[in-house]
């Protein structure tokens, strides 16, 4: 599958604001709401699509990728360039997480300049963090929600995607 980064428009961020996941990774559905589609196209939210132009999956920059409650804990105080994505639900689980984030990651390690990748991530989630652990990332902390637990991973840029 070839995979493209394209703008963000109305029409991705209505499809990922609809996207369902089974549970307990319904954690990660939206609400379809004007807020929720300008958070999508006023921040650094980015498409990505396959060589047919479908919709595969999203990526995100900066504060944007942040979980807000992180700063009471003081997770996000060193500085790093935080990376938030999603995946259309009905390829998750499937082994194309690995060709989507190395993906990205190429894309981020070609335009980016930046020191440490930052990812926060649902601590339940262990098919994420496997991934991520598998790419060179390393937890640096912890910290709670209302509704979860959450998780900081940190990775240098001298690493390679996909090599640890």
């Amino acid at each position: 599958m070839e995979l493209y980064i394209k703008k963000m428009t109305e029409t991705y961020a209505t499809e990922i604001l609809n996207w369902n996941y089974p549970a307990p990774y319904d954690f990660y559905n939206n609400k379809l709401s004007k807020e929720a589609l300008e958070e999508l196209l006023g921040n650094t939210y980015f498409a990505v699509t396959d060589q047919n132009e479908l919709l595969i999956g999203f990526y995100c920059i900066g504060e944007t990728a942040q979980v807000p409650k992180g700063n009471e804990f003081g997770v996000y105080e060193n500085e790093c360039v935080d990376l938030g994505l999603g995946v259309r639900p009905n390829l998750t689980g499937k082994g194309f997480g690995s060709e989507f984030f190395k993906f990205i990651l190429e894309r981020i390690l070609e335009s980016i300049n930046f020191s440490t990748l930052r990812l926060t991530v649902a601590k339940f989630n262990k098919r994420a963090i496997r991934l991520y652990k598998n790419f060179g990332f390393k937890v640096e902390n912890e910290f709670y929600t209302e509704r979860a637990e959450f998780i900081t991973m940190v990775r240098g840029k001298n690493l390679t995607p996909g090599i640890i």
